[in-house]
């Protein structure tokens, strides 16, 4: 008998029948004798839904009371689950965040987990209930209230569960079928990986891949879960997700496993670019520009700094669209005291990146992706390289087209069009 963590999306728990398709493959999980645990979404697009909702009553809605009104999303969603498995014949008890024992800090809408006591939840196991958690939400026990986790949430929820809980693995199911080469609704002839390092799954989730969130994969590379990504509208094996020193399910006994040269190619419309221009060219500016966007709450990727032979350089960089306006206005405020003469917004950007274990030890990695880029006739404005990971900004128009192009050269592409069963990638 294994202890499995199963975590369904919002679009594999969308309706009434989503729900009871949902209901019968945990049971027939706990039919082959494993105990079972399961996070859980709220149903489609609830979150936006209540996010809209929020908005036409309150311009700027209190944090404490939004955390309060999203996390009601996901206690629907875990009781209609719960009934939908009573009604199989198994006994289900569903449980909140709080609950469940996850304990968070007090930042309302982004909190952090700091601690999983999973007492009522082992309780129940005991007494050989399946056991379904609310995602996407906590407890902060300074405060005493309801705190939510931020994109990605329930993601997080499911995989710090498995980590408390010891499970033998983390089951993230979603409407494709496991993880890609490439984004199968950018790139339809995407090929499903057999497995991928945790290392790489953080590069592609970091650069735009939705499949599993940034924070989750953090985490359990952090507590050693072992996360297998897989589709709810199918039965087929998904994608591991293998951190360091863990062996492929898959694998023979004394296989040993190769690093693809190229595991992915990930693609991001979500960045703006700002360009700093006319910064006096003396040492500590940067620190003062970066200093303040900081403070903004910005999160920096990218930067570039031109080479100045006038006593002035241009610093550009990229920001979530969504960060940019607060990083502006950050350093308009303080144009004066750093010196610089005007800011550049250009938010009609976008990121491709190329992610592979096998970069370290292969050569030409960087010669195929701007040889390829160059056959387009595509203009690169930004590069930035890690060991594993070489990322370039594009005009938007060119990302998709750049994408395909990119993925076709890397010999990533598969004989058929991959299945997409809903359409959103969660």
């Amino acid at each position: 008998m294994a202890l499995i963590v199963q975590k369904y999306g919002g679009s594999s728990v969308a309706d009434a029948e989503s729900i009871k398709r949902v209901a019968k493959r945990i049971v027939d999980t706990r039919r082959a004798g494993h105990d079972v645990v399961v996070a859980v979404s709220a149903m489609g697009d609830t979150t936006d839904e209540l996010l809209e909702l929020a908005d036409e009553v309150a311009p700027i809605p209190a944090p404490r009371e939004l955390d309060m009104l999203l996390s009601s999303g996901e206690r629907i969603s875990m009781a209609l689950l719960a009934m939908a498995i009573h009604s199989m014949g198994f006994e289900a008890r569903s449980f909140t965040g709080s609950q469940a024992g996850m304990i968070t800090d007090s930042q309302h809408g982004a909190a952090r987990i700091v601690d999983v006591t999973p007492i009522r939840l082992r309780e129940a196991l005991d007494e050989g209930a399946i056991v379904i958690v609310a995602g996407f939400q906590g407890f902060n026990r300074d405060t005493r209230d309801i705190t939510t986790l931020g994109r990605g949430g329930s993601d997080t929820t499911a995989v710090a569960l498995a980590a408390a809980l010891d499970a033998d693995v983390c089951e993230i199911y979603s409407d494709v079928d496991g993880i890609f080469t490439a984004d199968p609704r950018v790139i339809p002839k995407a090929q499903k990986l057999d497995h991928v390092s945790s290392e790489e799954m953080l590069e592609l989730a970091a650069n735009g891949a939705k499949v599993l969130y940034i924070r989750a994969v953090e985490y359990a590379r952090r507590h050693g879960v072992l996360i297998h990504a897989r589709s709810t509208f199918s039965s087929a094996e998904g994608t591991y997700v293998l951190g360091e020193g863990m062996k492929n399910p898959r694998e023979a006994e004394g296989a040993v496993m190769e690093e693809p040269i190229v595991a992915g190619v990930a693609t991001d419309f979500s960045q703006a670019k700002i360009t700093v221009a006319g910064v006096p060219d003396v040492p500590g500016k940067a620190a003062e520009i970066f200093k303040i966007v900081a403070k903004s709450g910005a999160n920096v990727d990218m930067i570039v700094q031109n080479v100045s032979a006038t006593g002035r350089t241009d610093i550009s960089f990229t920001v979530p669209k969504a960060d940019a306006a607060a990083a502006l206005k950050a350093l308009a405020g303080d144009q004066t005291e750093v010196g610089f003469q005007n800011l550049i917004h250009d938010d009609q950007i976008g990121k491709l990146s190329v992610v592979g274990a096998g970069m370290r030890t292969h050569s030409g990695v960087s010669a195929t992706l701007f040889e390829a880029l160059s056959a387009g006739g595509i203009n690169i404005e930004m590069i930035s390289t890690s060991e594993i990971r070489i990322s370039v900004v594009l005009r938007d128009t060119d990302l998709t087209e750049a994408a395909r192009t990119v993925h076709t050269a890397y010999g990533l592409d598969g004989d058929a069009e991959a299945t997409v069963h809903a359409g959103t990638g969660r």
